[in-house]
């Protein structure tokens, strides 16, 4: 089993043929509302992988509760471990424009009153394969859960995104990191791929820098450096590839894929779901990943 303790937001999206600029108002040609959040997206994405997947985080009491665990429910992930509490669920506002390319402002709502893992997470946590976690929770949440996984031998893939401090108490406990090349280099505070990932090694065991349409870049402690091609598409919206990128590769490294297979089958996974629109809907099915893999 997969766990991922993160965050569940309704996506706002409004799609537009250029992205505004700070004072400017422009015409949309259309929106939707699409559960999301980085937490909700990978244990999506994991689940139509083919893991076995359980979701730990917290929506509110408002309208898009219901959806957002329905959504969860319906792509084979367990929900167990999402509670409701009293306030607003978490949203996410994201613009798309014509180039596929995409703007997102996260409103906590619920997701914010995550403070530390419940005791009935602790012990999915204890009975999983995988731990997934990103930084849509707070800070103490995610370090605490990272904890609780290292003291039971879970290995933790970690999504530092959105962007910010890493306190050196959440790195001691995480196995592999997975940034893009944007967050790699706020991490380390050095830029070009090789070089991040020469610093990044000295925080972590193994990480994997995604670098869009070059591809991705793996390496280990161990002196293992892997890069592997992005899959060439065309890109309709690029919201959540980074998040069914983990939640394949995440499965994957469970079934124990030899790794450059498993960057093979997240990167294909990554470019199914940019091919079609929104975030929890565009994510791909083992089969589907499976036939465009081979």
């Amino acid at each position: 089993m997969i766990s991922v303790f993160g965050s569940a937001n309704m996506d706002l999206v409004a799609y537009v043929s250029q992205a505004p600029r700070r004072g400017e108002t422009v015409t949309g040609h259309r929106f939707r509302t699409v559960p999301g959040g980085k937490g909700a997206n990978q244990a999506i994405a994991a689940a139509r992988a083919g893991g076995e997947v359980t979701f730990l985080g917290a929506v509110g009491d408002d309208g898009f509760s219901a959806e957002m665990r329905a959504t969860l429910t319906e792509a084979g992930v367990g929900v167990r471990g999402l509670r409701q509490v009293p306030g607003p669920s978490g949203i996410a506002h994201i613009v798309v424009d014509d180039d596929g390319g995409n703007s997102i402002i996260v409103v906590p709502g619920a997701n914010g009153t995550v403070t530390g893992p419940t005791g009935e997470d602790l012990a999915a946590i204890a009975g999983s394969r995988a731990l997934l976690l990103q930084l849509e929770l707070p800070m103490e949440a995610v370090v605490r859960a990272a904890q609780a996984a290292r003291v039971s031998g879970v290995p933790v893939f970690l999504t530092p995104a959105p962007a910010q401090p890493l306190p050196a108490e959440l790195l001691e406990a995480v196995t592999t990191i997975v940034p893009n090349e944007h967050e790699a280099a706020a991490i380390t505070g050095v830029t070009g791929a090789d070089e991040a990932m020469d610093a990044l090694l000295e925080l972590v065991p193994e990480a994997v820098i995604t670098l869009g349409s070059e591809g991705a870049l793996y390496g280990s402690r161990e002196g293992e450096r892997l890069r592997v091609p992005a899959v060439k598409v065309n890109a309709v919206d690029t919201t959540a590839a980074g998040d069914t990128f983990v939640g394949a590769l995440a499965v994957a490294r469970t079934e124990r894929m030899p790794m450059e297979r498993a960057l093979r089958f997240a990167s294909v996974a990554a470019a199914l779901s940019v091919q079609r629109e929104g975030a929890s809907t565009s994510m791909p099915t083992r089969r589907q990943i499976e036939d465009a893999l081979d």
